[in-house]
């Protein structure tokens, strides 16, 4: 269902560009993981993965369940609900390990949320928590980085301006970019994996910026092998 709408919605709203790595590519049980930069940033990438014939589940903050019927078909079609900073926090972890047992490819966000900037521009993703090296470690689930650019075009800022932005989108209809990078495998104990998938998730998010021209792709380089770890390609 959320994949659907996106599909069909974000073309009213913005125009979608989406490139893949030459070595991209999306194994059943795969770590998708995203950098998040906007409320309107899982409409793009949910829309972008579509193309792809992806249609993955999604760890989302756990009050979306709370909202009447979409709650229910969240938990119909096994999304994964993020209960952060409360005992049931762990469930997450327990619910996306089952999912990648069964096959299914799982979007997670690991910034846990959003940037405080107000401004529309592009920044590198900020630093990953511990959740994906736990749930890589857990299951051995080869990770896929996955870049998006633009979001903060459509809704940035206070809620004013969030609401003007979203109103005036289909008359704007910004350039977003999504990039796909190649699968890892990541490796190491749990802050090297986290340093690996920062750096893999800020290299697909450069090069999806730079489609648009932002500056922040040049002006931001990619973390160095030093800090950022090692990885090897998925099999």
């Amino acid at each position: 269902m959320l994949s659907r709408l996106s599909g069909h919605l974000l073309p009213t709203v913005a125009r979608l560009g989406v490139t893949t790595d030459p070595r991209a590519a999306f194994a059943p049980g795969s770590i998708l993981v995203a950098n998040h930069t906007s409320l309107a940033d899982p409409a793009v990438v949910l829309a972008a993965l579509r193309r792809l014939g992806v249609e993955p589940v999604v760890a989302a903050t756990a009050g979306l369940w709370r909202v009447p019927g979409l709650g229910r078909a969240l938990a119909r079609e096994g999304h994964i609900p993020v209960h952060r900073g409360s005992a049931r926090a762990a469930e997450a972890l327990d619910l996306a390990a089952d999912a990648l047992a069964a096959g299914r490819l799982v979007l997670i966000y690991p910034e846990g949320g959003l940037p405080s900037r107000k401004d529309a521009a592009e920044a590198p993703p900020e630093d990953f928590r511990s959740g994906i090296a736990r749930l890589s470690l857990r299951t051995g689930a080869p990770l896929v980085p996955v870049g998006q650019a633009g979001a903060r075009r459509l809704i940035s800022g206070g809620t004013a301006k969030q609401l003007a932005g979203l109103a005036t989108a289909p008359l704007r209809r910004p350039d977003l970019h999504v990039h796909i990078g190649r699968p890892l495998a990541l490796t190491g104990d749990a802050p090297t994996r986290t340093a690996q998938a920062h750096r893999a998730v800020t290299a697909a998010w450069r090069e999806a910026a730079a489609r648009l021209g932002e500056p922040a792709a040049a002006v931001f380089p990619l973390p160095s092998p030093a800090s950022g770890g090692t990885w090897r390609e998925a099999a």
